[in-house]
Parts: C-alpha cells; structure tokens; sequence
C-alpha cells in the first residue's frame, strides 16, 4: 500500500469513503476524494473498499489510504448468506476499530477532529457505514446509477444526504426526497482539462486520422471484445480515415486482439487498460462501451458521441436507463448485446458503426449534444458539501 498523500500538518478533517467492487463505485469517490484534497490540503482521506484487484488498480497509484474489506454480494443461498454476514461481521469490526484509532489519534486536548463517511456503492460500503454510524458520524452516499443498486437502497434510511447524478433516480428513493440532491456524477481531475494530444502522443496515433475508441470499462468486456473482432475486416474501408483504440480490459484479450489487428488494413491498437482515459476520450471522434453511469458521465464531460451497449445480465437494466439519457439528449445510440446471439450484436454494432463513421455532420451533432449534458461541477459540490456535513 502506498505511503497516504497527505499534509504533515495535524488534519482539520477526517473523511471516509465507503464501497467499491468496479470502477464505477470507487471512481466518484475518488474524484471527491481529490477535489475535498484540494479544498483542505489537511485532511485526512481514507477508502474503506473492496478485496477485489480493480480497487487497488484505480486506488494504488492516487496516494489515498485504503483498505480492503473481505466481503461478497448478497445471496439468496442459505450457506453463502452466512458467510456473506460472517465477512461483513469482521469487516465492520475491522472498519470500526481503523476509524476508532485515526479518531483518537488526531483528538487533542482541544478539540476531536471534524469527520464524515461517505457510501459510494457496492457491498463493501455496508460495514462501514454502520461501523461509521456506531460512532456517531455523519453519513452521505453518491449514487450514480440511475437505479440504486441493494446497498445503497439497504443504506439509505441511515444516511442525511444522498447525491445522485440523474433526476430520474429520485422515485427510487421516494421515502428519502428531502435528502436526495441531484449533482451530477462527479469525475476525477483529469476531466476538468483534458489533454487528447497526450493521448495521441502516448499511443503514438495518427495526427490525421479519426479516433474510435471501444472500451468494455474498467474490467473489460468479453462481448464486445468479441464483436469487435468479429467486425473488423468489414470497417476497412475506413482505413485511410480513421484508427482503433480498444481498451481490452485484460492481456489475454489484448494477445487475441493483437493477432486480429495484424490481418488488418485498418490501424487497431488494443491495450489492456490506458490510465489517462480523459486524454483518450477527449482525442475520440466517436467510442463503443457500456453505459455504466461513471462511463456516460465522461462521454459528456468529453463530448464524445456514443455507441452503447448496456450490460444486458442486469434485472433492473440499469444500464439501459443510463444510455437513454444520452439517446433522449440526441448524443448516443444503443445497441443490443444479445447474449443469445453474438452473431446479431457484431451485425448490429458494425451497422452503427458505418452509419456514425461516414457521417461527420451527424457526429458533430450527437458531439454538441453530449457535450450538453455534463456537469463539471459534479465533484465540486459534493465536496463542499460533506466539508460542511462533517460533524
């Protein structure tokens, strides 16, 4: 675990974070994280998140403390359910005894330091909001998703504020109204500017070509992946205008792209994960990806237009309810992954595809219109609200 990135001055403020599991839980908070850094360069930042390798991936390299919590999802199954309460059982132990301790290191004679805990989804978010909650500290949650997942319905009657992202999600949380506040999602930094000639560098693109990007999110996605390769003999006829990039979200799936890539006329460049995706989005002239909420947020804070294909495997479709908020504002269109059919998804994808890469006057449209529905100040907002929540 990195040394944590903070002031060697005595913190005015403790502030927790709660969840994770996938990047779209722990990226709003760790875009909080850092806006709350940079308004109290003090304080004392701590990620209460999952076991699972994406937190530590998207946690490690931004010098926050974190600690992973052992847990599972909810389970229907009797001996699954009970294991699930054992390891949330020790993880609220766990979470306690750490808030306990940096409490009463940072209490001086004067005064205890001012703290908050913030959900951010996810099982992982469970233990330490009733762990936080023992202790007597004020509770906030992000909610991104246009459908609350379990944890964030289980917690919500617990915490005073709940920042959502889309108006939409307030009948989800219809007996909380008067805590619901509509923000945004907040995005990291990164966003605020970014840079596609960094990306172009990096990547060693074309200065002259046109950029897709497709992308199955932080962990991938195996379907897609699939769709894409199973396309790309048929869009070389866009070779001499437009490149690949395609985020693969695993080496195995970058080595069986690769050896696609190379029968090709068309320029293809797959990479497991690229860190600077603000850079990589901003240089895009069009991207392929889910429609996780955190992803749609930076299609707009970008300007990229879309092509989604929502995670089918959802009951609730959630992520079908997100990329309809793009398809209504006129920025995205949605494809279906079927499952049932592979064959029906690449054919429908490479439709997609040909209509929006031929037609430069359509893009710039979906573009303007997506560029609309951001909202910068996402992160901003919610931070100084939890600075001014904290007890």
């Amino acid at each position: 675990m990195p040394e944590p990135s903070i002031s060697r001055a005595e913190p005015d403020i403790c502030v927790f974070f709660a969840g994770g599991g996938t990047g779209g839980h722990i990226y709003p908070g760790l875009a909080v994280a850092q806006e709350i850094r940079r308004l109290k360069p003090a304080a004392r930042i701590l990620f209460f998140c999952s076991s699972r390798p994406i937190d530590a991936q998207i946690l490690a390299p931004s010098g926050f403390e974190y600690v992973p919590l052992r847990g599972r999802g909810f389970s229907l199954n009797p001996l699954a359910a009970l294991n699930g309460a054992l390891d949330i059982l020790k993880a609220y132990e766990l979470s306690r005894k750490k808030m306990h301790t940096i409490l009463k290191a940072h209490t001086t004679a004067a005064a205890k330091p001012r703290a908050i805990l913030t959900g951010i989804g996810g099982f992982a978010s469970v233990p330490a909001v009733f762990a936080a909650g023992r202790l007597g500290l004020p509770l906030a949650m992000i909610n991104v998703d246009i459908v609350p997942g379990k944890a964030n319905r289980l917690l919500a009657p617990f915490v005073r504020t709940i920042f959502t992202q889309f108006p939409e999600t307030a009948p989800h949380f219809a007996r909380h109204a008067s805590k619901t506040q509509v923000t945004g999602c907040p995005l990291r930094e990164s966003f605020t500017d970014p840079d596609p000639h960094k990306a172009i560098r990096d990547l060693k693109l074309h200065t002259t070509r046109k950029t897709l990007v497709v992308t199955g999110a932080s962990s991938g996605a195996r379907s897609i992946n699939k769709a894409l390769a199973a396309i790309l003999p048929r869009l070389e006829p866009f070779a001499d205008t437009w490149q690949i990039v395609h985020l693969t979200g695993s080496a195995q799936a970058t080595r069986e792209m690769e050896t696609c890539c190379a029968e090709s006329k068309l320029y293809c460049r797959p990479l497991d994960y690229y860190e600077d995706v603000a850079s990589l989005l901003a240089a895009a002239d069009l991207v392929v990806g889910r429609a996780g909420a955190v992803s749609i947020a930076e299609f707009a804070a970008t300007g990229t237009p879309a092509i989604c294909l929502p995670y089918p495997w959802h009951k609730d479709r959630h992520q079908y309810l997100n990329a309809e908020t793009l398809v209504r504002a006129g920025a995205a269109v949605i494809v279906d992954d079927r499952p049932d059919s592979p064959q029906i998804t690449a054919d429908n994808l490479l439709a997609a595809l040909q209509d929006l890469m031929a037609d430069d006057k359509k893009r710039a449209q979906m573009a303007e219109a997506v560029g609309n529905a951001a909202k910068p100040a996402a992160a901003r907002t919610i931070a100084e609200k939890i600075i001014e929540m904290a007890g």
